[in-house]
């Protein structure tokens, strides 16, 4: 069966976005700075159909991902960044244009109903309003064999990870000092433990796997 991981890049002082989230800045003020060490890889610009990009260990790592993943779960505020009705959501398309990076089915948790989208590239966005167990069964069964991937927000990392449900993650740690925005361990996630599987270092970012002891 396909396993369940978070993966998302986090600041040295524990944040995932910054202060002020805007349609200039989605992820906060300095937020992108967490994902430079992707962007600078050659597995990345591939992704998101560039060319160029650095080869080596972090692209090998980020190649690794893409390569698992066989479905996609976000909240609605990775999507779009908005809340409420669609018809008011200023990127209710999402934020990567006619031909997203994801190349398979990628589940948004909402509480507003829409019909699913089928963009370029194979990736197709699907609108789920009951609940995260109900988006992950259909994220499972979309997966087939590879893997289910939480891709962010952290609101939806911990969800999962309160219910018991994450079996492993990979946190991304930038050299970044954020000093305020959106923590990713906030609130109340139960009795979770964790040990280290992996470690991948670079002047970049310090790249952790974990697998949650059930």
């Amino acid at each position: 069966m396909s396993k369940l991981i978070f993966e998302i890049s986090m600041s040295l002082d524990g944040y995932v976005a910054g202060p002020d989230p805007s349609d200039e800045d989605p992820l906060g003020v300095g937020g992108e700075d967490l994902h430079e060490w992707a962007f600078a890889t050659r597995s990345w610009r591939e992704s998101h159909g560039r060319d160029g990009g650095e080869e080596g260990p972090e692209s090998d790592l980020l190649q690794e991902s893409i390569d698992r993943a066989g479905a996609t779960i976000m909240g609605r505020k990775m999507f779009s960044g908005g809340e409420g009705t669609w018809e008011d959501d200023s990127h209710r398309d999402g934020w990567w244009g006619d031909e997203p990076p994801f190349h398979h089915p990628v589940f948004i948790l909402t509480h507003h109903e829409r019909e699913a989208q089928e963009m370029e590239g194979g990736t197709s966005f699907n609108f789920v309003t009951d609940g995260i167990e109900t988006a992950l069964e259909q994220a499972r069964e979309a997966a087939g064999d590879k893997d289910v991937k939480i891709a962010g927000g952290a609101q939806a990392g911990q969800q999962y990870l309160g219910a018991g449900l994450v079996e492993e993650m990979m946190i991304h740690v930038a050299p970044v000092l954020l000093g305020g925005g959106v923590r990713l361990f906030d609130g109340d996630l139960g009795d979770v433990e964790v040990e280290i599987i992996r470690t991948v270092e670079s002047p970049n970012a310090t790249h952790v796997g974990y697998r949650i002891q059930k």
